[in-house]
């Protein structure tokens, strides 16, 4: 009862004035990392569709969609998408010396974590939507790639 009138008061006035323009330059880096993930994994589905109308091969296909499976646990290319995220060291260094802030490391890394994760959902998603039309007609798989590709970026 004793601290909780002045941790209050300390919070109204030391730290709630400056969350929003915290939040917003925080955002930045995230959400470039984020787009970064979206433009990735659209880029793979449409070498995927490139490479079937090239080839018109169901088992390269196969492959390929099996690789795209493997895209999220591929530091290479998943690198410049965490990238984006290490700007937050920066960002974070200032917050670190005006509130106290530790662990920037750990902000950083479950950033990643969460990247790594939205891809792997893509990527799922993609498999178990596509699935079903490998069998289909050869003529139509391309455009059912693409359609299952804006289904999942949806």
């Amino acid at each position: 009862a004793a601290v909780s009138e002045p941790a209050q008061k300390c919070c109204m006035e030391n730290i709630q004035p400056f969350l929003a323009s915290i939040l917003e330059e925080l955002m930045g880096p995230v959400s470039s990392g984020f787009t970064e993930v979206r433009s990735l994994f659209d880029k793979e589905v449409n070498e995927i569709i490139q490479d079937f109308q090239k080839t018109n091969d169901i088992m390269k296909l196969k492959e390929n969609v099996d690789q795209l499976m493997n895209l999220p646990f591929n530091s290479v290319k998943m690198e410049p998408c965490y990238l984006k995220v290490n700007l937050l060291q920066e960002l974070l260094q200032d917050l670190k010396s005006r509130f106290r802030v530790y662990h920037i490391d750990f902000v950083i890394q479950r950033t990643q974590n969460f990247m790594q994760e939205l891809m792997e959902n893509a990527v799922y998603t993609f498999e178990q939507l596509f699935s079903p039309s490998r069998q289909a007609d050869s003529t139509k798989v391309a455009t059912t790639i693409e359609k299952v590709k804006l289904r999942v970026l949806k």
